[in-house]
């Protein structure tokens, strides 16, 4: 069953602190937003990213958004306690253009990550 508005909005807000941390290069952000045990799954530069979200956070860290870097936040579902939403990302670092799907679960009142998973467009891969 769709839920209500205000889920969506609160799912949202979620969201955005995964785009913050990624447009300021700080991942203290999406450590609010990430479980402990959240997975990572993408491929960066054609290398597979896969494990710990603990990747991302590294990521984020070394490499901030960058003046180009804009983000969209897509909410594709809100279940009563799932949520899945998309983030289109340009310009990473100044080069790099993603498209994440997070799946979250609200746990124990709040809208969690439980799982990251991306892919990198293709016209931005560096060989």
């Amino acid at each position: 069953m769709r839920d209500a508005l205000k889920e969506y909005q609160a799912v949202e807000a979620a969201a955005m602190k995964f785009v913050k941390s990624v447009a300021e290069g700080n991942s203290a952000y999406a450590k609010e937003l990430f479980i402990d045990e959240a997975v990572l799954f993408g491929y960066l530069d054609g290398k597979l990213e896969h494990g710990s979200i603990e990747q991302f956070y590294h990521n984020v860290d070394t490499v901030p958004g960058g003046e180009q870097f804009k983000a969209r936040i897509d909410i594709v579902a809100v279940e009563e306690t799932l949520a899945v939403v998309r983030v289109l990302e340009e310009g990473w670092g100044g080069r790099i253009d993603f498209t994440d799907y997070l799946l979250l679960l609200k746990m124990n009142g709040e809208w969690k990550c439980v799982a990251k998973a991306y892919n990198q467009n293709s016209n931005t891969i560096q060989k």
